[in-house]
């Protein structure tokens, strides 16, 4: 099976970050938050904050290989266990 939607790629280069991020991504994923954010991790990205909340709430923030930070929110699993 295909996957359907972005897949993101990180691509290391040899520069350094210049700049602020210009854009910075919300990937609401179809699989719950944490099986997103374990295989972006598996794939290159780097953990930098951890805003999750007990009762399932919140987003894991997240930065490409060159440091560019993207926020990982809750999944349609996730929202569909907590009805929101």
């Amino acid at each position: 099976m295909l996957a359907q939607g972005p897949v993101p790629h990180f691509d290391q280069v040899p520069e350094a970050k210049q700049t602020r991020n210009r854009i910075h991504p919300c990937l609401r994923p179809d699989t719950s938050r944490e099986q997103e954010v374990e295989r972006l991790l598996g794939i290159g990205a780097v953990f930098v904050e951890d805003h999750r909340n007990p009762d399932g709430s919140g987003w894991v923030v997240l930065a490409d290989p060159e440091g560019n930070g993207f926020c990982v929110l809750r999944g349609d699993s996730d929202r569909a266990v907590v009805g929101s």
